[in-house]
Parts: structure tokens; C-alpha cells; sequence
């Protein structure tokens, strides 16, 4: 089992899928524990000395103007989560719950938040033992952060609320004493400390984008075999044309595709077939280029975010300042959430047409519906339907969250970012794609199988092999959706992406 040493400023999204799903264990660095008990010391001299600082001598929210005694820190703290564990709905997934562990361990070891080491240590002691609260996906504006969600994780700390257990949902008192982990008592400042940023929609958001890379590279190689079922045109695809306009995710897709079906028997030249393709074919560079554009800035923001302090106040210890701001606000990582949900809505926009390019007579040379028994069988022509269904639903969802505001605490959080909300849109428009994609890839190898004994491409052919020992060709009527959820398996799985990157290298 792998180990991650967290520093707070070089976390990677590939770290956090590495603790979120393959268990990797995580410790501090010592530079992270130093900056920790140097801020905390600050934190305990603030108090002792009785000065009025928001959120360790004060009320939240609208009520910064009250003071609170020093006798009442530690209950102004377990209020804060008790009162503030409101999210409803179902539980998000434990992947995704220990993505939000680490990236909050993250955030509280750049040592501006004045926690103690030893509440850092018993979420990492959680994160270690597999001790994952029970999180309601709903309850979150995106500011003060993701305060609902994070008391709710926070519970459990406390001995309260509910977490799973080596695959039992149980009583987070309980969950801890199996864990042989000791619950804990919130002292001054780590309520706030704990639950105000933006770590849900963060997490949620570092996921979303490892598996929005995978998919756009699945993407290509599915666009690519349904090129080759369709005898496209491979001249759209040269460089030059790619480089005359200059956009660089259109260059990587341009290169993903000729790389993917160089040699192939089946892709034609202008004039051989027909003089030009319809859009959805040779267009592939320009719209899949778009959406690995966007991603790459998503990945940008969820990468800087991942290594971010985002409660407050934050504690600057050289400066001897407790400064009261912001960073709790989403807005960075809900307008990438959006974009996010965008450009993977567009993956299937397409897909969703390559698909019907496929099935429907009048727009190719291929059996009706291809199946060889047309009106006796239907072939695929439900599985059109479904993925139809699946990119109207897409449309609602992309949607933005984040231009949407509703003020708060008596107006003074007047606006807020809803940016859990357009990461959980995104994760499920995500699920949405891989399954659209899965159905072209279906439709695509069936397509191939129906043009008989041919050469395909370098990749296309490790593509159609990965599909054929998980898949038959339909020669008659079958319950499709047993095939349809199995594609949807190798796209998540990343198992075609590997066995094409094994034959003709990454592809970018």
C-alpha cells in the first residue's frame, strides 16, 4: 500500500485518487507539523489574552458581534457543529468522502488555520483506518464553504453522527471505538476551523476531473472506431489544418485520432467516398479538442484549490495578524464545476450523433439499425433512444449552478457560490457520458463487425479486441442493456485507454 506525505502546497489530483480509491496512507510532513503548533500557540495566546478576534471570541456569521467568554470556547466550537450538521439526502460515495478528508488535512496543514496537531492526527487516524462519515450529498451554498457537508464529517469526530465501517454503516461512536480511534473535544477556533471552505465540492471536483481526462481520451478512441465503421475521411485530420487555427486541445484530438487509425483498411480520402464528412466526423478535432481545453483549465483551478487555505479567519503568525476574509467563497471552483458539466455535456452531444450516423440507413451504407433482420429484429435501434434520453437530460443538468445566489445568515452572507451543487451536476453528467460514449463504442464495434474481415487501425484494433472478450456481435435480438452496462464498465475502468495506450503510447 502506497504513502502520502502531505504538506499542504503539493497535494496532486493524482494523489487524491490515489488515498480516495487505492487506500494510500497519509502522514504529515514535518515542515506541515511545525507551521501547525506554531500557529495553534498563537491561537491559545489570542485567547488567553482575551482579545476580540471573529470566530475564536465571537459568535458567526451574523452574530461576529458577540463575544463569548473564554470559559464557553470549547461550547462555542461543538455548537458550531452540531448546530451546522444539517445536509440531507443520500450519502456521497466513501471515494468521495475520503477525498474531502484529505483535502481538508491539505488545508489545515498550510498552518493558517490555528488547529491542533492532534485534530489534524485523528482525521488522518480516519483516513488510515477507514473510518468514513456518512455525508448527505445536500445542504451546501459554497459559502461560508461547504459548512453543512463538513459539520456532518465533522460529527464523527466527536462521537456522533453516523460513518461506515468496514462496509457497515454504524454510529460514528461506534465506528471510532472499532477503529481504536479516540474521539475528540473541539477547542477555540477548530470548529470554524474544520468546516468552513471549500473542501466538498473540491473533492468532488479533483474526482470528477481525473475521470473527465480518462473519458476524453476514451472519447477519441470511440470517435475513431466509429470513423472507420463510417469509411470517414481522414484528410479533415492533417495538421496543417489543425495548426492553421492553433488551438491546442484541436491539435492533441487531431493527432489522438490519425495516431488511432493509422492503417486502417476502412478510413478513405477526399474524393474516394465522398468529398467531405458531416460534421460529427470531421469536426471530431474541434469539438473533442474544445472539451480538453476546458478541462485543462478545471484542472487547473481544482489542482491550485486542492492546495489552498480556504477557512477563516486565517492566522499569520509572523505578522501577528488574524484576518477575517474570504477564501471560504466557492466561485472559483463553481464556475470550472460548470464548465466542467459544459464541455463533458458536448462529449455527448456528439457522441449521441455519431450514434444515429450509425443506426440510421439514410446516413451511412450499413444494414438499418445494424442487424441483418431488420423489421423481425430491432438491432440498436433502442440503444439510440437511451443514449437520446440521457443527452436531453445533460442539457438540463449543464445548466449553471453558479449564477444562482440566495443570500443567507440575515444577509450577511448575501452571496454565496453554489458550487457543491454545480460539482455534484458535473459528477453526475459525468456518469451520463461514460454511458453515452459506451453506447457509440457498442454501436461502433457492431458496425465493424457487420464491414467483415478488415484491417483497422493501429489503436482501433486493441480497441475492438478489448470490446470482443467482453462482448459479442449481435446477430439477433438480445437484451441490450447486459452489453450496454458492460461498456459502460470498460469506460470507467479505464480498460480500453490502457490496451490502446500499450500499442501506439499515451495519447494526449
Amino acid at each position: 500500500m502506497g504513502h502520502l506525505i502531505i504538506d499542504g502546497k503539493s497535494l496532486t489530483i493524482k494523489d487524491v485518487v490515489d488515498v480516495a480509491r487505492n487506500g494510500f496512507q497519509v502522514a504529515l510532513s514535518e515542515e506541515a507539523v511545525l507551521r501547525v503548533n506554531k500557529a495553534r500557540k498563537y491561537v491559545d495566546e489570542l485567547v488567553d489574552s482575551g482579545r476580540i478576534v471573529y470566530g475564536i471570541t465571537t459568535g458567526f456569521g451574523k452574530f461576529s458581534d458577540i463575544c463569548i467568554s473564554k470559559e464557553d470556547t470549547q461550547d462555542l466550537q461543538r455548537n458550531l457543529i452540531i448546530s451546522h450538521a444539517c445536509a440531507m439526502g443520500e450519502p456521497l460515495p466513501e471515494e468521495t468522502v475520503r477525498a474531502i478528508m484529505l483535502v481538508r488535512v491539505s488545508a489545515l496543514a498550510k498552518g493558517f488555520s490555528g488547529i491542533r496537531l492532534g485534530t489534524i492526527n485523528t482525521m488522518i487516524d480516519m483516513l488510515n483506518k477507514g473510518v468514513h462519515p456518512i455525508i448527505p450529498e445536500k445542504g451546501s451554498l459554497g459559502a461560508s464553504g461547504d459548512l453543512s457537508p463538513l459539520a456532518m464529517l465533522i460529527l464523527v469526530m466527536l462521537g456522533e453522527g453516523e460513518a461506515i465501517y468496514k462496509g457497515v454503516r454504524m454510529s460514528g461512536k461506534e465506528a471510532m471505538d472499532k477503529a481504536g480511534i479516540e474521539v475528540i473535544h473541539l477547542t477555540s477556533k477548530e470548529g470554524l476551523a474544520l468546516i468552513n471552505g471549500t473542501t466538498v465540492m473540491t473533492g468532488i471536483g479533483a474526482l470528477a476531473v481525473y475521470d473527465a481526462e480518462n473519458l476524453l481520451k476514451n472519447a477519441d478512441i470511440i470517435a475513431s472506431m466509429t470513423l472507420e465503421a463510417l469509411r470517414g475521411i481522414t484528410d479533415a485530420f492533417d495538421e496543417k489544418v489543425h495548426k492553421a487555427r492553433g488551438q491546442k486541445g484541436q491539435l492533441m484530438a487531431a493527432r489522438n485520432i490519425l495516431r488511432i487509425v493509422e492503417d486502417s483498411s476502412l478510413t478513405t480520402k477526399q474524393g474516394e467516398v465522398r468529398v467531405q464528412d458531416a460534421y460529427t466526423l470531421r469536426c471530431i478535432p474541434q469539438i473533442h479538442g474544445a472539451s480538453k481545453d476546458a478541462i485543462e483549465y478545471v484542472k487547473n483551478i481544482v489542482s491550485i484549490e486542492i492546495n489552498a487555505a480556504t477557512d477563516n479567519p486565517l492566522i499569520f503568525v509572523d505578522e501577528e495578524q488574524v484576518i477575517s476574509g474570504g477564501n471560504f467563497h466557492g466561485q472559483p471552483v463553481a464556475l470550472a464545476m460548470d464548465f466542467l458539466g459544459i464541455a463533458l455535456a458536448e462529449l455527448a452531444n456528439v457522441s449521441e450523433r455519431r450514434l444515429e450516423r450509425l443506426v440510421n440507413p439514410q446516413l451511412n451504407d450499413l444494414p438499418a439499425f445494424l442487424t441483418k433482420k431488420g423489421g423481425l429484429h430491432s438491432g440498436f435501434m433502442i440503444t439510440q433512444y437511451t443514449a437520446a434520453s440521457i443527452v436531453s437530460e445533460n442539457k438540463i443538468l449543464a445548466h449553471p449552478a453558479s449564477v444562482d445566489s440566495i443570500p443567507s445568515s440575515a444577509n450577511q452572507e448575501d452571496h454565496v457560490s453554489m458550487g457543491t451543487t454545480a460539482a455534484r451536476k458535473a459528477r453526475v453528467i459525468l456518469d451520463n457520458v461514460q454511458k453515452v460514449l459506451g453506447i457509440e463504442a457498442f454501436g461502433a464495434s457492431q458496425a465493424i463487425s457487420i464491414r467483415g474481415d478488415v484491417k483497422l487501425g493501429k489503436g482501433t484494433q486493441k480497441a475492438y479486441e478489448v470490446i470482443r472478450e467482453e462482448v459479442t456481435p449481435v446477430e439477433e435480438d438480445r437484451i441490450m442493456y447486459i452489453d450496454m452496462n458492460k461498456f459502460d464498465v470498460m469506460i470507467k475502468t479505464e480498460k480500453l485507454v490502457r490496451a490502446v495506450e500499450a500499442s501506439i503510447g499515451a495519447l494526449e
